[in-house]
């Protein structure tokens, strides 16, 4: 009996917390409400589960705002399912795939490297409603990871909010826009 010298598919397995578990975020945001200026968050996050291409990953992020007018802070908890190479699916005609070309247009010579991903956003921040209570946050979120050594990557994503937020004693909905870049463990 012939076997065979090689698989042609791997199954996917379940990996609760992977190699590159935890992450740190600086990110760069524009915002609708409270206040309204450009302002740097830190975020931080660790990846709980991996399923093939799919992840989900929990982030925790904190702003704050100081100036002699008013101070706010605010902490936000957040899942954040992902789908990583979600290009692959455009892996067709068979001459000259898709994705192969929307990979080589977007990351040049390190198309084979880029890790792109989509992801949403689910969670909820502090303060919400009012000063003491919490306000729910959703959105979704477009990114690359390029893996430089074993056990590190570089992380660069955009992501869109909305949630509550109290601000000077007045409850309302915010959007807000993030740059993200930041590094893998």
């Amino acid at each position: 009996m012939a076997l065979p010298t090689g698989a042609t598919a791997q199954e996917a397995v379940l990996d609760i917390l992977p190699l590159r578990p935890i992450n740190f975020d600086i990110s760069f945001n524009q915002r609708t409400f409270a206040p309204q200026t450009r302002v740097i968050a830190v975020q931080v996050g660790i990846t709980a589960l991996r399923y093939g291409q799919l992840e989900m990953r929990t982030v925790y992020q904190y702003y704050s705002h100081h100036t002699p007018n008013f101070v706010t802070d605010q902490h936000s908890l957040f899942l954040n399912p992902r789908w990583n190479n979600f290009i692959d699916v455009l892996n067709f005609p068979k001459t000259s795939p898709l994705n192969r070309v929307i990979r080589h247009v977007l990351f040049g010579p390190l198309e084979d490297r880029a890790v792109p991903y989509i992801g949403a956003l689910i969670g909820g921040t502090l303060p919400g409603r009012d000063a003491d209570s919490p306000g729910y946050l959703y959105g979704g979120q477009v990114g690359v990871r390029f893996p430089v050594a074993n056990g590190f990557s570089v992380d660069m994503g955009l992501q869109y909010t909305r949630f509550e937020i109290d601000f000077k004693d007045r409850a309302d909905l915010s959007q807000q826009w993030l740059f993200t870049i930041g590094v893998r463990l």
